[in-house]
């Protein structure tokens, strides 16, 4: 039902367009009509602004097995990236100011994860580095694949990921104040989570935005 009120919208604007309509006009009537401000974006982003007597219209975004390749490998080592980042700062910290009452330690041995974390960042990092600087040449010589709806997809996961784990650190922190166990260990914990978080956050919101002011 969404998709065939969208065309209908996109047929509307096609008209209008070729009527000799502007586009401020066009979302003016859409406005008074009560589309919501998206679906009047998308709309008159469906066709290009050229000198042509017929509105052109630009490339729809389509779900391509490329994608799900590229995007699918992108964001799993960024996963893998900021679990073992987070992962390696943990057990230096545990190394540097160890838990007496932790039992942990009597049957494994630290320094084994900490080479594991160094060997997963040695693959995933770099991984990570290249495929981002891929796909960002990729989306500068064609800026429509900046709309894959697969790219979106777990963009907003990661957004929604990262959201969730600031969260659960803010609640930590406030839990261990109010707890009267806000040792030096926690704290560390909190900020190094928090960092890995609100990195990612921030640098995914913004991709967003410079998205949507381009569109």
């Amino acid at each position: 039902m969404a998709n065939a009120a969208q065309e209908k919208l996109e047929e509307f604007v096609f008209e209008a367009l070729r009527a000799g309509k502007s586009r401020a006009d066009i979302s003016q009537v859409f406005g008074e009509a009560e589309w919501a401000p998206d679906q009047i974006r998308s709309a008159l982003r469906a066709y290009a602004e050229v000198d042509f007597p017929i509105p052109a219209p630009r490339p729809r975004p389509q779900l391509a097995p490329r994608d799900f390749f590229v995007y699918g490998l992108l964001f799993t080592t960024l996963y893998l990236t900021a679990y073992y980042l987070g992962n390696l700062f943990f057990e230096l910290k545990n190394l540097n100011y160890p838990d007496p009452s932790a039992k942990v330690y009597s049957y494994r041995d630290p320094h084994e994860h900490l080479r594991w974390g160094i060997a997963w960042l040695c693959v995933a990092a770099p991984t990570f580095l290249g495929m981002s600087y891929r796909v960002g040449r990729s989306t500068q010589e064609q800026p429509g694949r900046r709309l894959s709806p697969v790219r979106r997809l777990l963009t907003y996961l990661t957004l929604f990921i990262a959201s969730v784990s600031f969260i659960s650190d803010v609640a930590t922190l406030i839990f261990s104040f109010l707890n009267g166990d806000l040792t030096t260990r926690v704290l560390l914990k909190i900020v190094v989570v928090a960092l890995i978080a609100g990195n990612a956050f921030w640098y995914y919101l913004t991709d967003l935005r410079r998205e949507e002011r381009a569109i």
